[in-house]
């Protein structure tokens, strides 16, 4: 299965060259999406051997991926594995997803940080919990952990799929259309190494934000 990883990136010059040449050294291709960074994000990724496609402005981790996405599917990939640029992403996991997709055939494999709960900050494990079990609902498949950006995703279902989201929502709408379409999600452990990084996600914007995309999705229903 031919596989690529797409890594939005936003400022994560610091950790962005550890991770493409973690990826690299497994002989997986990494397509890096710079959102408009102010830093050396795109300098560091392409050093380390990305193809980096860069935005001019910041559009939000949504747009990026879609943007990725596309890239991706251009180049004749089968699966594309996301990961998240900030360095708590494990690229020695990635063929723990391989291995689950061709075991399961799932066509979406979504990391479960869950198993390591207790490293998480306390307000993010309880948003989790609150919107996997939303989502797990709304869909009929359970999810332990639909807030992690850490998946695989089959070329069937990027080729299915309509995106319209453009911020962080777009993990929940990945999956909720996925699912109406009824394509299959697997999940699996992973490590999840937590530093002094700052996330992107407003606790408290970002939540609102996601009940009331949950809301049209399961109330006003939108094709996909």
């Amino acid at each position: 299965m031919k596989t690529c990883v797409v890594i939005p990136a936003y400022n994560e010059a610091k950790e962005i060259g550890r991770i493409v040449s973690g990826v690299r050294s497994q002989g997986i291709p990494v397509i890096v999406v710079d959102d408009g960074s102010m830093d050396a994000t795109s300098r560091i990724a392409r050093e380390e051997g990305a193809q980096v496609l860069r935005n001019e402005t910041n559009v939000g981790k949504g747009s990026s991926l879609s943007r990725g996405f596309a890239h991706a599917l251009a180049q004749g990939y089968d699966a594309v594995v996301i990961m998240d640029g900030d360095g708590q992403h494990d690229p020695l996991d990635i063929p723990s997803f391989l291995r689950a997709q061709e075991l399961t055939g799932c066509e979406i494999i979504i990391g479960n940080r869950m198993q390591e709960a207790q490293t998480m900050p306390r307000l993010r494990y309880l948003t989790n919990r609150f919107m996997s079990w939303l989502i797990s609902c709304i869909i009929g498949q359970k999810i332990p952990d639909t807030q992690c950006g850490f998946r695989l995703i089959k070329k069937e279902v990027l080729n299915r799929l309509s995106l319209r989201t453009r911020k962080f929502e777009i993990e929940s709408e990945m999956i909720i259309n996925a699912a109406r379409i009824g394509f299959r999600i697997g999940s699996i452990p992973i490590k999840t190494l937590y530093r002094d990084e700052k996330s992107q996600i407003n606790p408290f914007i970002d939540t609102l934000r996601f009940i009331r995309f949950i809301f049209c999705s399961a109330f006003l229903r939108r094709e996909v």
